[in-house]
């Protein structure tokens, strides 16, 4: 007598992760452009009409994959966003957050590239959570004693996560072993708390350059990079 197979429990959960994980893996190769429900639902393991339950569209799957590598992100640097509203911002770690963020940059050189440009091309960057908490973190900040006066936060936040992620660039050329890559990813992030910390000119000896700083300081951030989301 044959015994009928048990039919496994579903789990959409675990098939849309599934899912995801496979096109997060397509997108770091190959971009948005290479991911198709059809090429990512072979490597996920699943038929396409399951994928179409999941993500109705291409549009839809390259939006959420977007969104999942945020989070991932996010998770990496600052921890669960579910408690992130408990954090202070004028007691955050600044020597640990920098070096978070330049980590998991050198691990996921592709990935965090991807994500950067397209988080830079977007309308509006603050629908990102990872942007949202990065510049609206700095944004609080700046408003704080412990900031210099006139902080563009916005330039601030370009200038700082486009380092971190070409970086590797830079640092995956010049390593030949994980550990060669992690002694770069911190020299990167100790040089960000130095020049956050002390900058590289000494004010006092260029006094004009202070003047020109001063007369062209940046309008104040948006309101939504005030608050806390």
């Amino acid at each position: 007598m044959i015994e009928k197979r048990k039919r496994r429990a579903r789990n959409p959960d675990a098939t849309r992760e599934t899912i995801l994980v496979a096109a997060r893996t397509i997108l770091a190769k190959d971009g948005p452009e290479g991911l198709s429900l059809s090429k990512v639902a072979s490597l996920a393991g699943v038929n396409r009409g399951t994928a179409y339950q999941h993500f109705a569209t291409r549009e839809n799957l390259i939006a959420d994959t977007l969104q999942s590598v945020s989070d991932i992100i996010f998770r990496a640097v600052f921890g669960d966003p579910e408690t992130i509203g408990e954090r202070d911002v004028e007691h955050v770690d600044m020597v640990a957050v920098p070096e978070r963020l330049a980590n998991f940059a050198m691990e996921n050189p592709e990935l965090g590239r991807i994500w950067l440009l397209q988080v830079l091309s977007a309308p509006d960057p603050t629908a990102d959570p990872f942007w949202r908490e990065y510049a609206g973190s700095i944004g609080r900040f700046a408003q704080t004693d412990l900031a210099e006066p006139n902080i563009d936060v916005e330039v601030f936040s370009v200038i700082t996560l486009t380092a971190n992620f070409l970086w590797p660039v830079w640092a995956r050329s010049h390593s030949q072993s994980s550990d060669e890559r992690k002694a770069l990813s911190h020299r990167f992030a100790q040089e960000v708390v130095r020049l956050c910390m002390y900058g590289t000119l000494k004010s006092a000896k260029l006094p004009h350059v202070a003047a020109q700083l001063e007369s062209a300081a940046p309008p104040p951030p948006p309101p939504q990079l005030r608050v806390v989301c």
